[in-house]
């Protein structure tokens, strides 16, 4: 049964919407992706056998728009094994070329921390590489921003 002009005429409306929809959530012309540096991990007092730890990231905002951060999903390794994975919602607002911080609160994968732990004593080394990944979610309408924050923890002792 051939189709009707008018749902046809609505299949195109709606098609031609969707793609104003997709082009104009992918555009951002001369955005550059935020910084996000890690400036401290402390542990927390805790009545769990499970840490609590208090991670604290600095996201600087290289852009002429304000970030109005709506949500973070973030997942912190170390040498490749994800140890804490966690999600956040009460964020600042990062003003046009400036920077705030965040704070996140996270417990680990116990798991996962034994098996690094025992791989650790398995093959001893001098340091760890660290990495954080982030997702920054700034609206419906945008795609979320992606980070990804890599370093090295020594493990040996500082000489003072």
């Amino acid at each position: 049964m051939p189709s009707s002009p008018i749902s046809r005429t609505a299949l195109y409306i709606v098609l031609l919407a969707a793609s104003c929809l997709s082009a104009c959530a992918s555009m951002r012309p001369n955005f550059e992706t935020p910084g996000v540096t890690i400036t401290s991990v402390r542990t927390l007092p805790t009545n769990s056998i499970t840490p609590e730890f208090e991670i604290g990231l600095k996201v600087t905002n290289p852009n002429s728009q304000a970030l109005n951060l709506k949500g973070i999903a973030y997942t912190v390794a170390l040498d490749g094994t994800d140890l804490i994975k966690g999600v956040a919602n009460d964020l600042p607002v990062i003003e046009a070329y400036g920077s705030g911080d965040v704070t996140l609160t996270a417990t680990p994968d116990v798991f996962g921390g034994i098996q690094f732990l025992a791989e650790l004593m398995r093959d001893p080394r001098d340091a760890v590489n660290y990495s954080l990944e982030a997702k920054l979610d700034v609206g419906s309408f945008v795609p979320a921003i992606r980070v990804r924050v890599e370093g090295e923890i020594s493990l040996q002792p500082q000489a003072r």
